[in-house]
């Protein structure tokens, strides 16, 4: 049912931008989470980054939040959101291509300050510090690409940078265990000579100790409770495929391979719930998996988690997250990349709850009660 709504047409395709939008979509659920912000992308060039918020508490899904919460930023969120995550008190928006990270206070979206970082795609934080990976050259596709990336170590106090640490070609996510950031590079501007390692990075010194080679094209990282680093990767799109690897951090070597296309991952408990649309120019298809991969076993055990079979109204997977009180699961649909999406919930058992029309590309998620490694 919807409580409110306003559109404003524009003269860019017909495209329509959506001013503040409430949508009562489910029961109210009182929980420690409380509700979750949600990070559409935004095509590439087209400045329509938006910020969605859906409260727990209510059932209410309000869609393009920031620029009511901001009227005096002209450009609203900028170009392509890249990651999201609540640290303490604060909400951070990495706005790739439009070379920041966007600090808001967490509970009203209001705007705080920004970090200038060149080409920026991931955050993670430690101890007061917020780590954001940078391409830090332009977006350019070229096989000789000289320009390396680096960590930028970001004091959450003064909004400042405070130092930089190079990694490889093109770093994407980035993960902090026992006091070393981890860091897959993916070289991804480099096609086809992707990079294939993880940087590993002393908090202390803030330099890298050493690079683990992995497999072409590195994405995403997360880190489980018994010491193991799942490392994604999106292969070449031709002959190497999308794959998921173990690297126990205690032990340092790698420990599992395991054939699971991987788009994007979000870990609860001991399972790791996967997306993925995985193009494959040899069989010119996208291959569309939701699989759960037991980390205590290393082994899938799902590979539809999705049970009511209306995985078939999904057009593109794209983003995944678990509630990590009720085990909610909501999955994101990108459908043409260029339009609207959806967000669809499911119970823990796999059957759908509710559906929502989104920004354009929803991607990121961030529980408003859950501090993405604050360790």
């Amino acid at each position: 049912m919807a409580l409110l709504s306003a559109m404003l047409y524009s003269c860019r395709e017909d495209d329509v931008i959506f001013i503040p939008e409430e949508v009562q979509v489910s029961n109210p659920d009182y929980s420690a989470v409380g509700g979750f912000y949600l990070l559409n992308e935004g095509n590439m060039g087209s400045n329509k980054c938006t910020l969605d918020y859906y409260d727990l508490s209510t059932g209410v899904y309000t869609r393009n939040i920031y620029g009511n919460a901001n009227p005096n930023v002209p450009k609203e969120l900028g170009d392509v959101g890249n990651d999201l995550a609540v640290y303490g008190s604060r909400l951070y928006a990495v706005i790739n291509c439009s070379n920041k990270v966007e600090v808001m206070d967490k509970h009203s979206a209001k705007r705080i300050g920004q970090v200038d970082i060149p080409n920026c795609r991931y955050i993670a934080f430690h101890k007061g510090y917020a780590y954001v990976t940078s391409y830090a050259g332009p977006v350019v596709i070229d096989p000789d690409y000289q320009q390396l990336g680096y960590v930028a170590k970001v004091d959450t106090a003064t909004l400042q940078v405070v130092a930089q640490c190079i990694v490889g070609y093109q770093p994407d996510d980035i993960e902090i265990v026992d006091d070393k950031i981890y860091v897959a590079n993916s070289g991804g501007y480099r096609v086809p000579n992707y990079e294939r390692t993880v940087s590993v990075i002393d908090i202390a010194s803030f330099k890298v100790e050493e690079n683990i080679d992995v497999d072409i094209n590195l994405s995403r990282l997360v880190a489980d409770r018994h010491g193991g680093l799942w490392i994604a990767t999106r292969g070449d799109y031709y002959q190497v495929e999308s794959s998921l690897y173990c690297y126990d951090v205690r032990k340092r070597r790698m420990v599992k391979h395991l054939d699971v296309p991987v788009s994007n991952m979000w870990i609860d408990g001991d399972s790791i719930y996967i997306v993925s649309s995985a193009w494959s120019h040899v069989e010119m298809v996208n291959k569309v998996t939701y699989a759960i991969v037991d980390v205590a076993k290393q082994e899938c055990v799902s590979e539809n988690f999705i049970t009511d079979g209306s995985e078939k109204d999904i057009k593109a997977p794209y983003g995944i997250a678990v509630n990590p009180i009720n085990k909610d699961i909501y999955v994101t649909d990108a459908r043409n990349m260029v339009n609207p999406g959806y967000l669809h919930c499911y119970d823990s058992s796999g059957v759908k709850k509710w559906s929502v029309r989104t920004g354009d590309v929803p991607a990121h998620i961030a529980f408003l009660g859950e501090n993405r490694n604050e360790r």
